[in-house]
């Protein structure tokens, strides 16, 4: 690996373009070489390298070491990684790529609800047919550890290399683990969730790797980018308030800062003619309506785009796992 910071993104799809779009927010535009490549660069940031994958590839490239950063479901990594939580650091789940890993079983099953019936039908399934039950999917590992979770053991797993929900309306399994975003397609095929039957329910993550080799290069390339994205997200959640100071504003601030939950960006502002103040975007009226009860006759309010601060959690988790893995 080369001292540039590489990071894998989704090659593809939806996924694709959401996790170009967070890059987006931040700042950094993701460029593709030729076009449609499988390489690419962050515009604005020296030293960063992007290999265009599948959501899979991406979960075994970060397991393997050979890529630093990647955005990939939650699924694939709690599938794909014999241990991650020593090998990958999830870092920030994104708000895309929704799923959740579920049981389903017919829906004329009805007396089968949770997975401690499904276990007696298990067990009578094999006293009376002489076979296990069969669980289609393409988690296995998701599967085994969730059904030992609820003492579930009659069981054989079946591979699923098509559509997971039609195993059981082609004979071919009675019992599924596959991920849904609606349940749509679940009910379109007759089947149902048990009520305690979801496994994971999984997003897309920016997800570090812990076994790559981090060069000073790629260390400050990634704090980079982590501060922009902690900077941007803060800034999405509050607008910035200013008003004239009127000198001793500090029982002001500190009554605003109590019930409306702001935040003071630049101190108590006795030193200059206007208080800035970062308020929670809900509680934004409020604060305006206090503030004219207080006199202050003219108040203006406006979005920032980056919110930067030196203490910065995601860089410093990071940083603190690497060092645990020296």
């Amino acid at each position: 690996m080369s001292d540039k910071l590489v990071i894998g993104l989704p090659s593809k799809g939806r996924l694709q373009e959401n996790a170009n779009a967070f890059f987006a927010r931040a700042g950094l535009k993701v460029r593709q070489d030729g076009g449609r490549g499988y390489t690419g660069r962050l515009d604005g940031i020296a030293n960063v390298e992007i290999a265009f994958l599948s959501a899979s590839e991406i979960a075994g490239q970060l397991e393997q070491g050979l890529i630093h950063l990647g955005v990939t479901g939650e699924d694939l990594i709690r599938e794909k990684l014999s241990t991650p939580e020593r090998d990958v650091e999830l870092l920030l789940p994104l708000g895309f790529g929704h799923a959740d890993v579920v049981v389903a079983v017919p829906q004329s099953w009805i007396d089968v609800a949770t997975m401690a019936d499904l276990d007696d039908v298990a067990l009578a399934f094999h006293t009376k047919r002489e076979r296990r039950l069969r669980v289609a999917t393409k988690y296995f590992n998701l599967t085994r550890r969730f059904f030992a979770e609820h003492g579930l053991t009659d069981y054989r797993i079946v591979e699923s290399l098509g559509a997971t929900e039609g195993a059981p309306a082609a004979g071919t399994a009675e019992v599924i683990v596959d991920i849904t975003s609606t349940g749509a397609t679940l009910t379109a095929n007759n089947l149902k969730v048990l009520d305690d039957g979801t496994i994971l329910k999984s997003q897309a993550n920016l997800v570090g790797s812990l076994g790559a080799e981090w060069s000073k290069t790629a260390l400050a390339a990634v704090g980079e980018i982590l501060d922009r994205v902690s900077a941007q997200a803060r800034a999405s959640k509050v607008v910035e308030v200013r008003f004239a100071s009127e000198g001793n504003d500090a029982p002001l601030l500190d009554e605003i800062k109590a019930r409306f939950g702001v935040t003071l960006p630049f101190g108590n502002g006795a030193a200059t003619p206007v208080c800035i103040a970062h308020c929670p975007e809900p509680r934004l009226y409020d604060l305006v309506a206090f503030l004219y009860a207080k006199g202050r006759d003219t108040v203006t309010a406006a979005r920032a785009d980056y919110v930067f601060e030196a203490k910065n959690p995601l860089r410093e988790r990071l940083m603190m796992r690497l060092k645990k893995k020296d």
